[in-house]
């Protein structure tokens, strides 16, 4: 999910970038804003930095990593991408620079096709250069979708390749032996020497913002081991994996001995070496860092204060230059899955019963969020209010039994609501829920995972085992295209092995033409108008039901330097930006 993000009254204010002969600019970045010194002196090199976790890795394989926390981590430490964001708080956060590129790329042919060319001196981990070939070779295995599973559909949704009748592209990625598919792909993204061209099915004007992200990393061939690759590091970042990664424990990153930090004006990689420490419990976390103990003081965590625990925080100065509450463009939502709940009248009935102030409730209250009324973020151009039931934020059960019956079911209507209940809070969240259905006429059954779930709700063979489900997502860049077409793009989404980030199955050739015509509309306030039309259309249709914009208090060790709150990490401690210097005891 992106699957879930922060701080962004920036994101709203950096417009879609106008399409001219050259877009963007140098690759240098801005002076970095609002950094702080959280500990005696300057930010240094040295020491090992903790990160501290209950939420495991989905992936490390860059073409698969679709979280927003993975995300974030990912092009901060171990990959590169031909565009990115610099070390800065609010809105220079937002403002694109070039990473591995020479700048932020050059548009023609109306936004249709996009040229980059790399920088001299980029080197992998193994001290080779980085080449057009190994980015061309990153972006192809995104269409390998029964092998490279469960990652964005950027590549299928935007590049110039034609699909077949199911909506599938007819290039299926570099492992299979098909000339004809090899053809087409070679067609939409060539290489001149250390210049690739991306040309595009339509004009987007934002593409230069997609190619920042993972996806969009370059992947050398050589180290490529399929479906083995999942949690496989072959860095062109500062760091690079030392040994392996265990899922649900973690793993260390070191120093990339080939990264030239001259060729990186983004990531100041101060730590000597960064541990990844999985599977802790969010209250077990905040106490080691409210404590500050021995390697807990050179510790962030990307998991906020519980609320339970937020009181102990808000009285203890101590921690007043060491936390931060952060507004985050993340949205709860809920998905129906339409392979089940065919009928539109069943699916209003849940979203009026659905009490999104429960929700809020179980989630730290007001100053953990707010109930949504959009899957977009009041902070990015797009965002419009969608209350278009007219339902209360704690539900109407009167309306709900009233639309169940009108849909002539049998009440109570029975459904299956899958999640993770990794804490205390979702599980209060779940009981709210589950409460505020039944009492609009529904029978629930909770199934918690324990583990993810994402690997339940995107393969396409449990299709039948739930009704719904619950997710988060922030836009990727500014702008809602980051939101709607990953999510409600059957086209870029729906495929035999794996939905993608379409959770709820959602299928509408309306929308899907309604995205392209957006797509088409190069002027950011018109186009931005258009994505608010497709949002109010999907909450009519229940492809999904808002339940809450997230605001997050975030702790850090007191060894901590250079955290920023930066929207360019969601929020996230900037592991480009911060290092460790514990004082003496």
């Amino acid at each position: 999910m992106t699957r879930t993000n922060p701080g962004i009254a920036a994101i709203a204010l950096g417009a879609v970038v106008a399409l001219t002969a050259g877009c963007g600019g140098g690759g240098g970045a801005p002076t970095p804003a609002a950094i702080r010194v959280t500990s005696p002196g300057p930010a240094k090199a040295g020491g090992t930095l903790y990160y501290l976790t209950n939420q495991p890795a989905d992936h490390l394989d860059p073409q698969r990593t679709s979280i927003a926390r993975d995300i974030s981590n990912e092009i901060r430490t171990v990959y590169r991408t031909l565009t990115s964001f610099p070390v800065a708080s609010g809105k220079a956060g937002t403002k694109l620079v070039a990473d591995l590129a020479t700048d932020t790329g050059t548009a023609s042919d109306g936004g249709k096709s996009w040229k980059l060319t790399l920088k001299d001196g980029v080197k992998w981990q193994d001290g080779s250069d980085i080449t057009c070939a190994d980015l061309k070779y990153g972006v192809s295995r995104a269409f390998a979708t029964t092998v490279i599973t469960g990652g964005p559909g950027y590549a299928p949704q935007f590049l110039d390749i034609p699909t077949d009748p199911k909506g599938g592209s007819l290039y299926k990625g570099p492992y299979s032996a098909d000339p004809a598919g090899q053809a087409l792909y070679d067609k939409a993204v060539t290489c001149d020497n250390k210049t690739i061209t991306f040309r595009l099915s339509k004009p987007v004007a934002d593409f230069n913002y997609v190619l920042s992200r993972p996806a969009f990393a370059p992947y050398k061939a050589d180290q490529d081991r399929g479906e083995k690759s999942n949690f496989t590091v072959f860095s062109s970042g500062p760091y690079q994996l030392q040994g392996g990664w265990t899922k649900g424990q973690g793993g260390t990153f070191v120093r990339n001995p080939n990264w030239d930090p001259s060729t990186d004006t983004i990531r100041k990689a101060f730590p000597d070496k960064i541990e990844f420490v999985e599977g802790l419990s969010d209250v077990a976390i905040a106490q080691r860092l409210v404590s500050n103990q021995l390697n807990d003081q050179s510790a962030v965590t990307d998991r906020a204060i519980p609320p339970e625990l937020r009181p102990n925080v808000d009285v203890n100065p101590a921690l007043s230059v060491r936390s931060e509450s952060v507004d985050s463009p993340y949205v709860d939502y809920l998905v129906p899955n339409f392979a089940r709940m065919t009928n539109p009248l069943v699916r209003q009935a849940l979203a009026v019963s659905t009490n999104k102030s429960g929700w809020v409730a179980a989630n730290g209250g007001p100053d953990a969020g707010r109930a949504a009324q959009s899957i977009v973020s009041p902070m990015v151009p797009g965002y419009t209010p969608s209350n278009v039931f007219t339902a209360a934020a704690s539900g109407d059960p009167s309306r709900s039994r009233a639309l169940l019956a009108q849909a002539g079911v049998k009440v109570p209507y029975p459904i299956t609501y899958t999640y993770v209940g990794d804490s205390p809070a979702i599980a209060k969240s779940a009981a709210a829920l589950r409460a505020g259905w039944e009492a609009g006429g529904f029978s629930v059954t909770l199934n918690d995972q324990t583990d993810t779930n994402y690997d339940v709700v995107q393969n396409p063979a449990n299709a039948n085992k739930f009704d719904l489900t619950s997710a988060s997502w922030a836009a990727g860049w500014p702008s809602a295209s980051a939101v709607i077409p990953p999510l409600f793009d059957s086209r870029a989404n729906l495929s035999a092995a794996s939905n993608g980030s379409d959770y709820g199955r959602y299928q509408s050739q309306a929308v899907n033409k309604s995205i392209d015509a957006a797509y088409a509309t190069l002027d950011p306030a018109a186009q931005a108008q258009m994505w608010g039309d497709i949002d109010k259309a999907l909450a009519k249709d229940v492809a999904y039901v808002p339940l809450r914009t997230q605001r997050r208090l975030m702790v850090w060790g007191s060894g901590i330097t250079g955290w920023i709150n930066n929207p360019a990490v969601n929020g996230y401690p900037d592991l480009a930006s911060v290092g460790v210097n514990v004082p003496a005891n």
